[in-house]
């Protein structure tokens, strides 16, 4: 499966998002970046089919259909979207995604799931308290749990802090497991994972491509 938007803009001044060109697809994580408040999460929208863009086209799979992209790509913690209301425990959160995906949501199913992530110690933590990777992880998996799901866009994980590199092993683990992976954040995190790339390349680790490799540079100062 293969999302491409091609010169894709919102607003007609590009105010809400500048023109962008990007892909992505299955089995490889992608990192695009975006800058202002608004910004990563009107790419996100669009590049999950929940928004039209005012000029260029979304394609998957070569062909323009809104309804295939929305129904198999999740929005991940999109500000006022996707995100969880931050006063939910970790279990509430876990609960109400368990019941949408089908997936028994009673508490002792509950206290299992998150058993099987290691995240049982957070179960009554409210979701705004939880370490940032912690909280990618246990948003990531709820959201592949849902029936036709192949790909992921992850908005802004940048924001609840932490290093970059942690939710960009995350991503390329997930891209491992054969899904689609977008993540959106900003100029200061896509330059920080190319910086560790770089030094543990450096130093003679194995590691795949660079991330600015895998970033196909887009119009618009956006990538």
């Amino acid at each position: 499966m293969r999302v491409d938007l091609h010169r894709v803009r919102k607003c007609r001044d590009g105010q809400a998002l500048p023109t962008v060109t990007l892909g992505f697809e299955s089995g490889r994580a992608t990192l695009a970046r975006a800058e202002t408040e608004q910004r990563p999460t009107v790419l996100g929208l669009i590049a999950s089919g929940r928004m039209r863009p005012d000029a260029g086209t979304v394609t998957l799979d070569g062909r323009a259909d809104a309804r295939g992209i929305r129904r198999r790509i999740a929005l991940v913690d999109a500000p006022d979207v996707s995100d969880p209301a931050p006063n939910v425990t970790v279990a509430g959160v876990a609960a109400e995604e368990l019941m949408f995906a089908g997936i028994p949501s009673n508490p002792v199913s509950v206290t299992r799931w998150l058993g099987d992530l290691d995240l049982a110690h957070v179960a009554r933590v409210p979701i705004a308290n939880v370490d940032p990777l912690d909280r990618l992880r246990l948003l990531t998996e709820l959201a592949i749990l849902r029936e036709g799901v192949e790909g992921l866009v992850i908005v802004a994980p940048d924001r609840h802090g932490g290093d970059p590199s942690a939710w960009w092993e995350l991503a390329k683990r997930l891209a491992d497991r054969g899904f689609a992976v977008l993540v959106i954040a900003g100029d200061a995190s896509a330059a920080a994972i190319g910086a560790t790339a770089i030094l543990a390349r450096m130093q003679g680790d194995d590691l795949d491509d660079l991330p600015d490799a895998e970033m196909p540079l887009a119009e618009g100062g956006l990538a």
